[in-house]
């Protein structure tokens, strides 16, 4: 079979993408190892238009719902290639090859890892990338959380109603997330924030048992003496960085994102991308959903001009 569109990616891109699709009846599949991306990974979400508070999870519960209610065709698997081939795209997966007239790069992006020693050794023994998914494990217990941005304020956020005593680690000499979520976690009495300070080596046993970091002065000077916190999980919110690595066709720039113009389309005709994948500067929910409607539409006119 070959397709009319194939949507790589079920976060709030490729969801939104595949609900329009499906509103077009365009003979269509979705490939994605999950559903939500980054939104499941969230905690609380307050600028989702349409709802003053929703949570990362009840979020994804809605874009569930509506896939459902069209019957959104998914397959649960991994894209190894996407690759043209005449005038058709072909596309591999861990599980199979498929064929498509055109295909919108929702993929999304993934998290940094902080690479230095014990992080690998530990990684689900303590170490983790969501404190959505895996804050719950750490409830009272002392923790670490890696990363002054969104994410990283998002996870203490988190992590300050359940675990004992959260180290809110930042590299650089403020915060950089959101004033108002800067607000909360500075009130929090079950924080302590260590701003100039980088992480050097994660430790532990069978399980983390802590971390070794070096703080900066304001000069820019590490103190001689490295230090260490005694803790039993460590949240990395360091950033994150894109699924494109299967897209090798596609220009990209320099932070590996996918190049994209005004209608969503790459330097490959018939490859549109959407959502955190591509180059677009701000990366939230909303812009997402926006980017995933406009990437269909445009792929929908694509298709229309060439039957």
């Amino acid at each position: 079979m070959i397709y009319d569109l194939i949507i790589i990616g079920a976060g709030p891109a490729g969801i939104t993408a595949s609900v329009y699709a499906a509103r077009k009846r365009i003979n269509f599949l979705v490939i994605s190892k999950d559903i939500g991306g980054q939104t499941a990974w969230s905690g609380d979400i307050e600028n989702y238009t349409g709802y003053q508070f929703v949570t990362g999870a009840d979020l994804v519960t809605k874009f569930e719902e509506h896939m459902k209610k069209y019957n959104v065709p998914l397959k649960e698997e991994g894209v190894l290639e996407l690759k043209k081939k005449g005038d058709s795209i072909s596309i591999k997966t861990n599980k199979g090859a498929y064929e498509t007239k055109t295909a919108i790069v929702a993929s999304g992006k993934y998290s940094k890892e902080l690479g230095v020693p014990g992080e690998k050794e530990f990684k689900n023994k303590g170490v983790t990338y969501c404190a959505t998914c895996d804050g719950p494990i750490f409830a009272g217990k002392d923790v670490a959380v890696i990363g002054g941005g969104n994410a990283g304020l998002d996870a203490t956020l988190q992590l300050m109603k359940i675990a004992k005593h959260v180290h809110l680690i930042n590299i650089t000499p403020e915060l950089t997330g959101d004033k108002i979520m800067q607000d909360k976690v500075e009130g929090a009495g079950n924080v302590t924030i260590l701003n100039n300070t980088r992480v050097t080596e994660v430790m532990g046993d069978k399980m983390v048992t802590g971390i070794k970091i070096k703080v900066y002065l304001p000069a820019g000077r590490e103190n001689e003496k490295e230090k260490t916190l005694t803790l039993q999980g460590i949240f990395v919110e360091i950033g994150l960085m894109p699924n494109s690595d299967f897209a090798k066709e596609l220009d990209k720039n320099k932070k590996g994102e996918i190049k994209i113009n005004s209608f969503n389309e790459t330097n490959v005709p018939g490859i549109f991308a959407a959502g955190d994948v591509t180059d677009i500067p701000a990366k939230q929910i909303i812009i997402a959903a926006g980017e995933g409607s406009k990437a269909l539409l445009n792929a929908f006119s694509f298709l229309s001009r060439k039957k």
